[in-house]
């Protein structure tokens, strides 16, 4: 089966509107212009004739010689009669109208095709034969000129379509390269037009397929890395307990395993964000009640300022608020505090401490997962705390930025809206 390419389905369809076009323009003439113009022509004609030829009431032989003279210069066949019908002078054989077009004006259709019948201003009126059917071929001129004139318009717009289409093509192939593992492919934006904007749209979703499987790489390659830590220390703990494990043997193994089991937590968690970044809204939260929970679990941690309620799921709220205090106790100095604030429609969550906070060559690189500064990689986690901060609150629709640390040295703020978003 041949495939219909879109060019040429543009193209067909304009070439089809320009056939009806000319088809409709020349019936449109033959009806309505023609009849306008022959109205005129006939009229002028007949006032001619009226100046041309000998009055009524003048010989009858003076009035046959003006008809021959009539059809012999202008090589016509032409009969005059009187207002009641009887042919007057005649020159050559012009064809008589049927009888009930007898005295009318205008192109009538004789047994010989049509004849021209002209009223004069006295009641006579002329029979004229010009040995030619001008209807017919004048139409079929209109025809043939409007017909040139849609192949010029067909041509002149054939290149005008295939450059439309070639720019939808250049899209096909990219979506093509990336469906193909190709994911740094994109394409040309040119001009102003929705395909321009589908060229735009389609490199933006490009640059986020590309940075979500990157993320993914990275996440699957650093996960691998971080993974044979703890396997590694339970591993050896048992191969050091057989026969007989101690207590603090059996301490350190159980607490290899929740280390791992937190892991894959939140590699998991990420993972589902990743997948589905939109949380179900419907729950109406206490924001207040939920950071009073959360900071009752780390001591030094204090709660000041109300906000409304906020849609959102109260699970990934508490691990959200959980892994600001916990980044605040691992990388802060007490006291710990916890600003619940709203504006501009927005509900705010700050967590700040007095410790040195992110140093300036470390704050664009804080969301990313499995990252730890150079001075904190002793310290116990594995970096994926902010990362997951930051997947939780876009799920809610909000945000996550460092305080400049010209306002506040060491804080984090979240911002959630007070009203569903999708």
């Amino acid at each position: 089966m041949l495939r219909r390419r879109l060019y040429l389905q543009i193209y067909l369809t304009i070439i089809a509107s320009l056939v009806l076009v000319v088809i409709l323009s020349a019936v449109l003439w033959d009806i309505v212009g023609r009849d306008r113009m022959d109205r005129d022509y006939l009229t002028a004609a007949s006032n001619f004739a009226s100046l041309v030829l000998p009055p009524s009431d003048a010989p009858v032989a003076e009035q046959s010689e003006m008809i021959t003279r009539l059809g012999r210069d202008l090589d016509i066949e032409i009969r005059l009669f009187d207002a009641q019908g009887q042919e007057i002078a005649a020159h050559g054989d012009a064809a008589m109208p049927p009888s009930r077009k007898t005295g009318e004006q205008g192109w009538i259709r004789s047994r010989h095709g049509p004849v021209l019948s002209l009223v004069l201003a006295d009641g006579r009126w002329l029979v004229i034969d010009p040995h030619r059917d001008d209807g017919p071929g004048a139409l079929v001129s209109l025809l043939l000129m409007l017909g040139l004139v849609a192949v010029c318009v067909g041509l002149a717009a054939l290149p005008l379509v295939r450059r439309l289409t070639k720019r939808l093509e250049q899209l096909q192939r990219g979506v093509e390269r990336i469906g193909a593992g190709d994911l740094g492919a994109r394409v040309a934006v040119k001009g102003r037009d929705e395909i321009a904007q589908l060229a735009e749209s389609f490199n933006n979703a490009a640059d986020k397929i590309e940075k979500l499987v990157g993320a993914h790489r990275l996440l699957l390659a650093n996960a691998s890395h971080e993974l044979r830590t703890p396997l590694s220390r339970i591993r050896l703990g048992l191969e050091m307990s057989e026969g007989n494990p101690t207590p603090e043997r059996r301490a350190a193994l159980k607490q290899d395993i929740a280390e791992l089991d937190t892991l894959i937590d939140e590699i998991l968690l990420m993972s589902r964000l990743d997948a589905n970044n939109r949380v179900d809204g419907s729950q109406s939260v206490d924001l207040v009640a939920l950071a009073a929970e959360e900071c009752a679990r780390y001591a030094g941690a204090s709660l000041t300022g109300t906000a409304p309620d906020i849609p959102g799921d109260p699970r990934l709220l508490h691990r959200l608020l959980r892994n600001l205090l916990e980044n605040a106790e691992k990388h802060g100095s007490p006291p710990v505090e916890v600003e619940i604030g709203s504006h501009d429609q927005m509900a705010t969550i700050t967590v700040r401490d007095r410790g040195a906070g992110i140093a300036d060559k470390d704050r664009d690189k804080v969301f990313q997962p499995f990252y730890r500064a150079s001075d904190r990689q002793n310290v116990k986690g594995y970096g994926l705390g902010l990362p997951l901060v930051r997947q939780i609150a876009e799920a809610h629709g909000g945000t996550v930025t460092l305080v400049d640390r010209a306002k506040e040295r060491s804080a984090i703020r979240v911002s959630l809206p007070l009203s569903r978003t999708d």
